[in-house]
């Protein structure tokens, strides 16, 4: 049986929101990105994976594995895509 990949409109935003996020910046704390978050008017599926980081601050790195574990948990990777 074929699966059909479907795609939010909201895809990539929260490539949008890292990306917004490490300007200028090495690390963010979680703070920082549930308020971007916010701001950004990320759709409500979005801001649930957001506010799944565990407190703390966040290199890059680290923020993408835990963004895309909680998405792949979902099963909401094809949806909204992956972040790096």
């Amino acid at each position: 049986m074929e699966q059909f990949a479907f795609q939010s409109e909201a895809f990539g935003e929260l490539q949008r929101l890292v990306d917004s996020l490490y300007t200028g910046h090495d690390q963010v704390d979680r703070l920082d990105v549930m308020v971007q978050a916010e701001i950004l008017d990320l759709p409500d599926d979005l801001l649930e994976i957001v506010s799944l980081l565990p407190p703390g601050n966040y290199e890059r790195s680290r923020m993408c594995d835990q963004l895309n574990s909680a998405l792949a948990a979902h099963g909401w990777g094809n949806l909204y895509g992956t972040v790096e």
